[in-house]
């Protein structure tokens, strides 16, 4: 060593590993004690009063219903909400149209608001007293306070979720694909189902998935123009209100576990449908 001078040990790797672990550590405690915690308590306070308790509150006429309700209006929303993001990450990818990102704007419009104004916007829109209201009332159409309102605003607040899943998976494929198809003779439809399709699978199953896990969770703009009206338009998040603004601590927590259970369900296959997609790249 010349001139003296020592050179200090580099402590950086050790660094790096402690920032490392604190990172583990925190995002672990966080995800712990905010997360984990709370489904716990879910299921815990759900099965309180034994198994028996906990099955005859889920079968009650009221709660089941709600399920019924939740799982058709998440049948009736995913499937147009995947035709309708196919359509629009296809347009906004695949072509150059006047327009185009008007159309990238609107998709996010859903999410850039609560879903509680989405509910007052169609309540004046197709309530007695909204926009269209005299028009549905003379001719006997009612649509608010029903089951239809219910399709309605759930349509609203997921929208965006299947085509914002697809628009990065068309853009990072390119056109190469669909080119070499039409070039060997396939019609349009034969290179969107074996080309295009095939391509984007897994990105439209975890757009699927979302939209289906915010349709069964929406509570906001639901209430408002549901009604609320017991076994009739209640879904499972509005049933878990209900029952707890009712002192029916273990119907609530019971129905809650309910729809934990199926945002599992949900969150599982988003994992899987991550995976594969992540493979595939």
């Amino acid at each position: 060593m010349s001139g003296g001078q020592q050179i200090a040990p580099d402590w950086r790797p050790n660094e790096r590993s402690l920032a490392r672990r604190l990172m583990i550590v925190g995002g672990g405690g966080f995800a712990a004690l905010f997360l984990g915690l709370p489904v716990a308590v879910i299921f815990t306070l759900a099965l309180d009063s034994g198994l028996g308790t906990y099955i005859a509150k889920v079968t009650e006429p009221a709660t089941l219903h709600a399920i019924y309700l939740t799982v058709l209006t998440s049948f009736v929303v995913v499937p147009i909400n995947i035709g309708f993001g196919i359509c629009a990450a296809w347009a906004i990818t695949k072509h150059d149209f006047f327009g185009r990102r008007l159309l990238g704007t609107l998709i996010d419009l859903p999410l850039s608001f609560s879903p509680v104004v989405a509910g007052v916007a169609y309540l004046f829109l197709y309530g007695a007293q909204g926009l269209l209201g005299p028009f549905l009332m003379a001719h006997d159409i009612q649509i608010m306070f029903t089951v239809p309102a219910i399709f309605l605003v759930s349509l609203f607040v997921t929208s965006p979720f299947v085509a914002r899943a697809l628009i990065p998976a068309m853009q990072s494929e390119g056109n190469t694909d669909e080119e070499a198809a039409t070039s060997l003779g396939a019609t349009g439809l034969q290179t969107f189902l074996r080309v295009s399709l095939p391509n984007i699978k897994w990105a439209l199953l975890y757009g699927a998935v979302l939209c289906n896990a915010r349709v069964m969770g929406e509570f906001g703009a639901v209430s408002v123009v549901s009604g609320k009206v017991r076994g009739q338009t209640n879904t499972l998040p509005l049933q878990v209100e209900l029952m707890f603004n009712d002192f029916n601590t273990a119907g609530a927590f019971a129905a809650a576990s309910t729809l934990t259970l199926l945002a599992l369900v949900t969150l599982a296959i988003k994992t899987f449908a991550e995976s594969r997609q992540a493979r595939e790249r």
